[in-house]
């Protein structure tokens, strides 16, 4: 047998599994904006330290160990530049990468977390906490920073924005209530595509105010009110659907009833609640996301059956559901005893 076709060693087989030096020096290289700063052109590695405020010869090794990796391209001995891959961590590409991976601000804190992931697997509890000394909410929206960087990353991917429309039937929509609506970027799509509709916005205070800049530029602020509020306080009653858009899998099952009980009072026998999440049963990867979502705030991802159960626990019963092309699921619920409909 010739070496090379030796079987591959343990460690060969593990590597891609256990590999924490590539992905960290990656959130490294966003963090500091290192595309950004090679967007005129390739920098020697000290003036590249210099310009980020960095140690230049460590900087060079991490460059070195990305460059085998096919990240950032190194021309001549110590001067690098960008490549495909590298464009990815612009903070003006299109995929928002920069911003889930930048270490200081959320989606970079929502990796680090995973250092405490024994700490989950232990208690059963998320690791937040632990790792920054608040739970997951209270820490997020209490800091102006990490709240503003949460909006962005919820903000990112505007390929999923076009799959949340997928998700129903809004032309039967007179008036949306979107239930945590970020800073409303579906709202925009829709009030774009329908121009008889209407819509609230509700979240947080900060929140809304960012919602309330981002909707003026999209030219649809004068058909949105605004709402600052928790979706666990009694909601505005003049919505016909309410929105759940990537909301209940942040939050245990009791929580999650409370928001749906919420959705129901507001939408009364006539009105329709819509539930947007990933679709557990198409997308393979949910079982990451439910791990996510544990070990950030103890929430978790359902299955069409889990979230009917918790509607009904409601007082919602389901009327119809709708698959879209990026593996989500758009889950149309109504009052029980009303599956008739307007």
């Amino acid at each position: 047998m010739s070496a090379t076709d030796a079987e591959p060693s343990g460690w060969q087989r593990l590597a891609p599994l256990i590999d924490l030096v590539t992905p960290m020096a990656m959130r490294v290289a966003a963090t500091f904006a290192l595309a950004d700063e090679l967007r005129d052109g390739p920098l020697r590695a000290d003036e590249l330290a210099r310009r980020v405020g960095a140690n230049d010869e460590a900087l060079e090794r991490m460059m070195r160990h990305l460059v085998t990796h096919g990240v950032f391209v190194e021309p001549e001995r110590g001067v690098f530049g960008t490549n495909s891959l590298a464009a990815l961590l612009d903070s003006d590409h299109p995929s928002g990468m920069r911003e889930n991976l930048d270490l200081s601000g959320f989606g970079g804190q929502m990796d680090l977390v995973f250092t405490e992931l024994m700490h989950t697997v232990l208690t059963g509890e998320p690791a937040w906490q632990t790792m920054f000394g608040a739970p997951f909410w209270e820490h997020v929206t209490e800091s102006p920073t990490l709240n503003a960087s949460f909006d962005r990353v919820m903000s990112s991917g505007s390929e999923y924005v076009s799959d949340d429309v997928a998700s129903f039937e809004w032309s039967r929509a007179r008036h949306i209530v979107d239930v945590g609506g970020g800073t409303g970027r579906l709202i925009a799509a829709l009030l774009r595509q329908h121009p008889g509709m209407t819509a609230t916005l509700i979240d947080l205070p900060a929140t809304v105010e960012r919602g309330r800049m981002f909707l003026h530029d999209q030219g649809v602020a004068d058909r949105v009110r605004y709402v600052a509020q928790s979706f666990f306080e009694p909601l505005p009653g003049e919505g016909d659907v309410y929105v759940l858009n990537s909301i209940l899998h942040d939050w245990n099952d009791e929580h999650a009833v409370e928001i749906l009980r919420r959705c129901a009072d507001a939408a009364g026998r006539e009105g329709r609640v819509v539930i947007i999440e990933n679709d557990t049963a198409a997308r393979a990867e949910h079982a990451e996301m439910d791990l996510r979502m544990l070990v950030l705030c103890g929430g978790r991802e359902r299955t069409i059956a889990e979230f009917e159960q918790c509607a009904h626990a409601a007082g919602l019963a389901m009327v119809a559901t709708r698959s879209t092309p990026l593996g989500q699921i758009g889950i149309e619920l109504c009052a029980q005893g009303e599956h008739g409909g307007r």
